[in-house]
């Protein structure tokens, strides 16, 4: 039986399939780092929106994917989390750019 990682691999070998999945990296790993995040404070969204006054529905799209977040959301959510926000410019590995 085939891992999603196995599939996903073989999914990468077409280029236009990677490049899609290397399109929408960034806001994968935004909604990732939110969730990772609330979760390792042991909150639920409910929560959470109580903390920051961002309502429970605006924190469930964010998570999901349907609402992109403003640098001051995402500060809002890591204040009420107790964190910091750092954003990064990282460079590419290959060279061709």
């Amino acid at each position: 039986m085939k891992t999603f990682d196995d599939m996903l691999n073989e999914q990468l070998e077409d280029i236009n399939f990677r490049k899609e999945y290397e399109d929408i990296q960034p806001e994968m790993d935004v909604i990732r780092a939110i969730v990772d995040a609330r979760t390792a404070q042991n909150l639920t969204q409910k929560e959470l929106s109580k903390i920051t006054g961002i309502n429970q529905a605006g924190i469930s799209k964010l998570e999901n994917g349907t609402r992109n977040p403003t640098v001051s959301l995402l500060k809002r959510l890591a204040k009420g989390m107790g964190m910091e926000l750092r954003i990064q410019f990282i460079p590419k590995n290959n060279i061709s750019g």
